[in-house]
């Protein structure tokens, strides 16, 4: 299945449009989100920005319904009360609100999670390390991957909220091993790369995030990947 990410948005809702012009070509034929919706350089009191942001996302949620959605920190930030660099205290209300309109928008069964698997490839905001698996999930579940997966998505915010976790864990900026590193692919986002590029079995793709003065780090394409071959490619929405 060929799958389209959308890697960290960062209160870009022009980027949901783009996704839909490349799901409506017909190039994927699902879709997948990294999320971190909300928070970008010097935007904390750019409420409508925000606003925009996520009713973008939403209506590309309801116009897509199978389309997974993976928790980033930003997100997670905010439910948990947990400030960060870009938390807005301004927007807090606001993001909230509307993290609820999203999940409200989805079908049942097709919940907001830490990590979401399409065949034997993960998606999560970070990435999975099989020091953190070890620890969280029981021994007796550890080869059983659909297991892991459901242990992980129902772990509480002491758990997840530490740089191990598979929405803070970087693995481009470490040397630690990854969870079934020769069965499953890894689709991550959250540490901004200039292209997207895969090391071992982690595919990084936030290549929409930009430096403090705007311009972009990376070169704003969208991964789309075959679950089953693991081919990937970086495709323009425009």
């Amino acid at each position: 299945m060929n799958v389209l990410v959308i890697p960290d948005v960062h209160l870009k809702p022009w980027m949901f449009e783009r996704a839909e012009e490349i799901m409506k070509r017909g190039t994927a034929e699902r879709a997948v989100c990294l999320m971190d919706i909300p928070d970008d350089w010097n935007q904390e009191y750019n409420l409508e920005l925000y606003r925009d942001t996520f009713d973008a996302a939403i209506t590309f949620a309801k116009r897509y319904q199978d389309t997974l959605w993976c928790y980033g920190n930003h997100d997670l930030s905010y439910l948990w009360n947990k400030r960060e660099s870009g938390y807005s205290p301004a927007a807090a209300y606001t993001v909230v609100k509307k993290l609820d309109e999203l999940a409200c928008a989805l079908p049942k069964g097709n919940e907001i999670r830490y990590v979401q698997k399409i065949d034997q490839v993960v998606f999560c905001h970070g990435g999975i390390l099989d020091y953190f698996v070890r620890n969280a999930v029981p021994a007796a579940s550890y080869d059983d991957v659909d297991e892991v997966v459901r242990t992980l998505n129902g772990l509480s915010w002491e758990y997840m909220w530490n740089n191990f976790s598979p929405i803070w864990y970087r693995p481009q900026e470490s040397v630690g091993q990854m969870y079934k590193p020769k069965e499953l692919l890894q689709v991550v986002g959250h540490t901004p790369v200039e292209r997207i590029c895969r090391e071992w079995n982690v595919l990084s793709c936030d290549v929409f995030s930009t430096h403090r003065d705007g311009t972009p780090v990376g070169t704003e394409e969208f991964l789309v990947v075959d679950t089953e071959s693991w081919e990937y490619e970086g495709v323009k929405g425009r």
